[in-house]
């Protein structure tokens, strides 16, 4: 298992953390009772979540396995979040044993679950990253371990982008996720999902506004604004469309008749 430079932060649960939060919407155990307390106030308000965060998972199913079809054999997944199966590299390995996967996340309890990520196929290699979405450098360098950023490498944030801001003097999220992009070799995918006010605007507000007053920053995006995060990269069919509806498989057109879910998803190749 790959680590980090610095030891990690000691485990923190007097503040919810979104990787737990998300945890208790996909019926997880793994999170604290003031992560389950956050959760079901942002529940309350924004009936979606649960929905939401269950379609994102599917999401990611899908999306890993249409670029594994498409010949990727290497993923870089930032954000990874409590190990839920089936996992990334389950997907990926059960379209192409021999795909590499690189798991990254700054949760300790991530951390902690970290073995449980690395049990993939005897062909293929799985490994875990423990550092920040922030620190780019740290990232590609201990990916770069486990893969060869000289071939085609599938990178994926599933509902992280929107816990970071667009302050150039802050996360300056669009640089941030430029600098990632241009570390791939072209022929690489960009899979992301990002929380919009378009679709619900009150509830994703007031959801905001639970994020925020409990310490974690939270920026839904428009669609003019996700759109950005793909500028020079060619998407895939159905192109920026609501997370249920792209290249959805039977439960989610099931998903879709229990109303919206305020989530853009898209997926694109870097030419």
């Amino acid at each position: 298992m790959t680590g980090s430079d610095a030891a990690p932060a000691p485990l923190d649960t007097s503040r919810p953390h979104p990787a737990r939060v998300y945890d208790w919407w996909l019926g997880g155990k793994d999170n604290y009772p003031v992560d389950e307390e956050l959760a079901r106030k942002i529940l309350a308000v924004d009936d979606t979540a649960v929905r939401g965060a269950r379609a994102n998972r599917r999401f990611m199913h899908r999306a890993v396995r249409t670029v594994a079809e498409a010949g990727t054999r290497q993923f870089l997944d930032i954000g990874t979040g409590i190990p839920t199966e089936p996992n990334l590299h389950q997907v990926a390995q059960g379209v192409a044993p021999g795909s590499r996967v690189v798991y990254a996340d700054n949760d300790p309890i991530v951390l902690r679950h970290a073995e449980a990520l690395l049990h993939g196929s005897a062909e293929g290699s799985t490994d875990y990253v423990h550092a920040d979405v922030r620190d780019p450098d740290t990232i590609l360098r201990l990916a770069g371990e486990t893969l060869d950023f000289a071939q085609p490498v599938a990178l994926s944030l599933v509902a992280l982008t929107h816990y970071l801001g667009d302050a150039v003097d802050g996360d300056d999220v669009h640089g941030l996720l430029k600098r990632y992009v241009d570390a791939l070799a072209p022929g690489s995918f960009l899979i992301l999902s990002q929380v919009t006010p378009d679709l619900n605007p009150e509830a994703v507000g007031k959801a905001a506004g639970l994020f925020a007053r409990s310490g974690t920053p939270f920026h839904p995006r428009s669609l003019t604004e996700f759109a950005r995060f793909f500028d020079g990269l060619q998407l895939l069919g159905p192109g920026i469309i609501p997370v249920t509806g792209w290249r959805p498989e039977p439960e989610d057109v099931a998903a879709q008749a229990e109303g919206i879910v305020p989530v853009y998803a898209g997926v694109a190749r870097k030419p």
